[in-house]
């Protein structure tokens, strides 16, 4: 009691552990997956980098006071190469190989798809200058009409306004209608 001290038990033997050691090998398998995948997304980046430098000679020939395209590279789980708001290029699945897409209000439209850069640079050529064209027509179209686009606007709304006042109108005598007939057929039969 006084001063002894009672005899520790001896170490016991370290037992396996099954479970333990395949919680740690998978934490490995893990460490090592998240590293190629980083490696496979740096080499996409890389890729785009690259395809990116091959269209700068295109975008420098865009006019300054054209402010369509936002030209850069997203870094997220899947690295884009953006043209504009809604396209860009992007690796496919075996990640050699480009895809140009589009979103559009009826999904993703596939512009171009290649294994191979200047590829993928024509078609992004192509595209590109569609969108000047479409600008140029849009603001051709709308200068020379300023005043009768908004007075066309004035005669839309003043017709919709009357239509949808005939519609009440006829509702209105619909309902009427019907309600006599049945306070009719009501007092007939009472």
């Amino acid at each position: 009691m006084f001063g002894r001290r009672k005899a520790e038990p001896q170490a016991k033997a370290e037992t396996p552990q099954p479970l333990k050691e395949a919680v740690r090998e998978a934490r490995i398998e893990a460490a090592e997956h998240s590293a190629v995948v980083v490696d496979l997304r740096d080499a996409d980046v890389a890729r785009l980098e690259l395809l990116n430098d091959q269209l700068d000679p295109v975008f420098t020939e865009i006019p300054s006071g054209v402010d369509l395209f936002d030209r850069g590279i997203s870094r997220g789980d899947t690295p884009r190469l953006w043209i504009d708001v809604v396209a860009h290029v992007e690796m496919g699945r075996d990640k050699r190989q480009y895809r140009f897409v589009q979103d559009t209000r009826y999904g993703r439209a596939v512009l171009g798809e290649s294994y191979e850069a200047p590829e993928i640079v024509r078609a992004v050529t192509r595209y590109v200058a569609r969108r000047m064209v479409e600008r140029e027509r849009a603001l051709a179209g709308d200068a020379p009409r300023g005043l009768a686009v908004s007075e066309d606007i004035a005669r839309v709304e003043k017709r919709r306004r009357f239509l949808r006042g005939l519609r009440n109108f006829i509702f209105g005598l619909v309902v009427g209608v019907v309600g006599l007939f049945a306070l009719a057929i009501y007092y007939a039969q009472h």
